[in-house]
């Protein structure tokens, strides 16, 4: 069964971005170890990177690895639409949860208004790569339950406000660390599973 995957950065005190949709707050360490850092990211998970930026990082041709869908609150949208891009992942089928998006502004990006849940519940039936979701933290919050796995991108940097990683009710839900690097530039990501409940 396709599994629902929360990748994401994050800093130390669990800001995905800023109180304004904020993302550039990041430290990529000095430019050899910036690039080393995205280079091994993106072979990693090149269905990742938006579809305007794949050829400037040799991912033009590339096949999706891992996911063939995107789940994006509008908070995780709207920076493309901010610059006119209504379709940022074409090579991914685009989900966007919003009550106050309205209509869709590309053909290629659905919109749907409530019912997350229901949506990701009917994905996971179909055939096909896992389910990306990108953010933001409310949707990710309303998903939980139906999240599998966590890649978690820690940044050292504290945001002190903004978007948490989890915005939603009070549910404490375990996961097992499955996998961790550390970069040089000080960026460690950590790969979790979720934890089967004790029988």
């Amino acid at each position: 069964m396709r599994e629902l995957v929360y990748y994401v950065a994050v800093s130390l005190d669990g800001r995905i971005a800023g109180p304004g949709g904020e993302f550039d707050f990041y430290p990529a360490g000095d430019e050899e170890q910036a690039a080393a850092y995205t280079a091994s990211m993106n072979e990693s998970y090149p269905d990742t990177v938006p579809t305007a930026m794949r050829a400037a990082h040799g991912l033009a041709d590339t096949p999706n690895l891992h996911f063939d869908t995107v789940l994006m609150g509008l908070g995780a949208y709207r920076p493309a639409l901010n610059v006119g891009i209504t379709s940022p992942y074409a090579h991914l089928r685009q989900y966007v949860v919003s009550s106050t998006l309205g209509a869709s502004p590309d053909p290629d990006v659905t919109v749907i208004k409530d019912n997350p849940l229901d949506l990701v519940r009917k994905l996971k039936e179909e055939e096909g790569k896992d389910i990306w979701l990108c953010g933001g933290g409310r949707l990710a919050g309303a998903l939980l339950p139906e999240i599998d796995r966590l890649i978690i991108k820690s940044y050292p940097v504290v945001a002190g406000a903004g978007i948490p990683l989890f915005d939603g009710e009070f549910n404490p839900t375990l996961f097992n660390v499955t996998e961790r690097l550390s970069f040089a530039n000080d960026v460690t990501v950590t790969w979790f599973t979720r934890r089967e409940p004790a029988q």
